[in-house]
């Protein structure tokens, strides 16, 4: 073909092709391809396409869409940002937002069959309803008001008695410190030595009772006779040092899915592909006189299973298989011929996932709220990106 019959390409757009490449990553039946993209800011510039990050560029493209939220969970779209700013914000909810947990527990009593290490460690994993923000991190191992809470517990089952499920909700707040001294006052009238150092009663300083955040947690079932006496105290702490003070139960995010199909798929075809997606991710169109074709109506649902996409391919293999026309008339198949290369199948879906539009979900232990949470990780990040500017100045 002679050069000067060749399509022109528009300067400032890429071809449909290196554009679908640089946009979406597109999964194939067996892998997805794309996966890594263009870094490289100058990738396009013989094409007049500027592939580089800019302040602006991301002000004017950045957005966030909130979907879904509640007091525990929320969903949210991240757009107009690469993956790897929204997995630093997954890796900084789960080990860089502090919470409060019980790091420290003086056990006086516990006849219960649960060693006191293992009734420690189901302490430590109890969501507390305190504000980490309130407190500081505690600092040369002297606990006070301001960076420490005490809770206390004291249950017993009675001989005779039927046996007692121990519940989170017994966990007592004393607002005014620790009650167990260690040592005795020196002079009459003095304040006994205890295990903290409150200059002054939490009450004053936090609006509402710093207890539990779910009372029905099992700690232990006590049997007649059996008695836990203990106090706890909870300090301010990090998930990357221990996950109780992880403030999610979870926090992830995937790519938004877009599903497009190829061609026309009509009649049984269509019916077929509906049954094949198990989120139901298609749905029928009635086209009148009879005549139905399959259109995507939930693309947000699709797990990626690859089920619609395995659809042509299996259509081929059962084509191959049939050996003659008796085989065909009993419906028994060939094995060997069932085998079939992807050149023989005509693709009619596609499954595509947007490379910067990411569907967020965060699910809080109960400690803040989700959208506290992530107004929080926001802030580390700003204050790591400070830290990281400063340095190199």
């Amino acid at each position: 073909m002679d050069m000067d019959d060749a399509p022109t390409q528009p300067r400032n757009k890429l071809p449909d092709h290196l554009e679908l490449q640089r946009t979406r990553v597109v999964c194939k039946a067996d892998a997805p391809t794309h996966t890594e993209g263009f870094q490289y800011s100058g990738a396009f510039a013989a094409m007049g396409v500027d592939n580089s990050v800019s302040v602006e560029k991301f002000c004017n493209n950045f957005k966030i869409k909130i979907n879904r939220l509640t007091e525990d969970d929320m969903e949210f779209d991240m757009i107009g940002v690469d993956a790897s700013i929204a997995n630093a914000f997954r890796r900084i909810l789960i080990a860089e937002v502090p919470t409060m947990a019980i790091e420290k527990v003086l056990m006086v009593d516990n006849t219960s069959v649960i060693a006191d290490e293992v009734l420690s460690h189901r302490l430590g994993l109890i969501p507390l309803d305190a504000d980490p923000r309130l407190f500081d991190y505690i600092s040369n191992d002297t606990p006070n008001e301001r960076n420490t809470i005490v809770y206390k517990l004291h249950v017993s089952c009675a001989k005779g008695s039927q046996r007692l499920t121990v519940k989170s909700g017994q966990l007592e707040w004393l607002p005014e410190g620790s009650q167990l001294t260690i040592a005795s006052p020196a002079q009459p009238g003095e304040k006994p030595k205890t295990y903290t150092s409150f200059g002054q009663s939490q009450q004053k300083t936090s609006e509402r009772p710093l207890g539990v955040k779910y009372e029905d947690i099992t700690i232990a079932r006590l049997g007649p006779g059996q008695a836990i006496e203990l106090e706890a105290h909870a300090i301010k702490g990090v998930g990357k040092v221990h996950a109780k003070w992880s403030p999610v139960a979870t926090a992830w995010y995937r790519m938004l899915p877009e599903v497009v199909l190829l061609k026309e798929i009509t009649g049984g075809d269509a019916e077929q592909l509906v049954k094949k997606c198990p989120v139901n991710v298609f749905d029928i169109e009635e086209l009148g006189n009879g005549k139905k074709r399959a259109v995507v109506a939930k693309p947000r649902a699709c797990t990626l299973c690859r089920e619609c996409v395995k659809v042509a391919a299996d259509k081929v293999k059962v084509t191959n298989a049939k050996v003659d026309d008796e085989d065909k008339a009993d419906d028994k198949v060939d094995e060997d011929k069932a085998k079939v290369d992807d050149d023989e199948v005509e693709p009619q879906v596609e499954l595509r996932r947007v490379r910067d539009h990411f569907i967020f979900t965060i699910e809080s232990t109960g400690a803040l709220p989700p959208e506290v949470l992530f107004t929080e990780a926001v802030k580390i990040l700003e204050e790591k990106c400070e830290r990281v500017i400063s340095e190199l100045s």
